[in-house]
């Protein structure tokens, strides 16, 4: 033989594994970035578009229960971003038995 040969043809693959966008903890976090800004407002429209409360001035010796945002990244099947969902909850651990409700109902289906 002649010693001549095709030569050897290497694919090479590089991912480069991006860190994932970090889910805010405070709301100076998530103030910072246009796409968490954007899902507060929307989560604030909607929920004004349906009325969701009303202000009333607080009745006296009664509890007020304040809120905090909770945000968290969507993901679709292939893993990546989907949406940036914000929510506005209510602190409820902060409620008195007896003093701030008499009782709860939560429906399951």
């Amino acid at each position: 033989m002649n010693n001549i040969h095709k030569p050897m043809q290497l694919n090479v693959v590089s991912k480069h594994n991006l860190p994932p966008p970090l889910e805010p903890t405070c709301m100076s976090q998530a103030l910072s970035h246009l796409a968490w800004r954007v899902a507060m407002s929307a989560k604030l429209t909607t929920l004004m578009r349906h009325d969701t409360w009303t202000l009333l001035p607080p009745p006296k010796d009664c509890n007020l229960v304040g809120c905090k945002w909770v945000f968290r990244i969507k993901y679709t099947a292939d893993g990546s971003i989907d949406k940036f969902k914000a929510r506005l909850v209510a602190k409820g651990f902060h409620h008195r038995i007896g003093f701030d409700f008499k009782e709860t109902f939560s429906s399951v289906l």
